[in-house]
């Protein structure tokens, strides 16, 4: 651990270790991971990919992000939760996306369990937003990144109770990093502040 965690990239720029020299991965890295997100549309997708993302690597997720896009009617959560059996056969005959039954038919789950979070909360930001983690320091060349905190837990907790799947602590932990409810940049990273 340390130093090591750090990289400086071909362009000069220091990032956390984990994006290499990857251009996708360095792109989400500056342009995305940590950054806020509040649109519901773009929550409900990146809560759908860390579930697709579940057991592989978030690099083959990034590289088929597009692909997901189209196939899921750019994650309008309403499409999403209509989507039928007809829908799924599709979706399991794109070689474009991951096509794993069960995370087929997740995704279209959790669409319409969605909807009935807005209808209650008045977004799903208003709802991740009471799980921000109490954190504030910032994660050092020496600190471990967790792999869950009591927020994601309880989220997780929460949202199975409500009806959705693969919405694991560890999965939701990673989406709470990714939608920017907190923030692992370790410090010395240039997107740390």
């Amino acid at each position: 651990m340390g130093a090591e965690r750090l990289r400086v990239g071909s362009d000069g720029v220091t990032r956390c270790w984990w994006c290499g020299d990857d251009p996708f991965y360095m792109q989400y890295h500056d342009d995305e991971w940590g950054h806020p997100v509040t649109a519901d549309v773009r929550l409900f997708e990146k809560l759908c990919l860390e579930g697709f993302q579940s057991g592989l690597s978030w690099l083959t997720i990034l590289r088929k992000r597009e692909n997901f896009r189209a196939a899921f009617a750019g994650f309008d959560i309403a499409k999403v939760a209509a989507f039928d059996d007809c829908d799924v056969q599709r979706l399991l005959g794109d070689a474009g996306i991951v096509r794993h039954r069960g995370k087929i038919a997740s995704t279209i789950n959790n669409a319409g369990r969605a909807l009935v979070l807005c209808d209650e909360f008045g977004s799903i930001y208003d709802y991740v937003s009471q799980y921000r983690p109490a954190r504030t320091t910032r994660l050092t060349v020496d600190s471990e990144v967790p792999p869950t905190c009591p927020e994601s837990i309880a989220m997780s907790k929460d949202l199975k109770r409500r009806g959705w799947s693969f919405v694991g602590p560890t999965t939701m932990y990673a989406f709470m990093q990714a939608m920017g409810l907190v923030n692992d940049h370790i410090e010395g990273c240039e997107r740390s502040a």
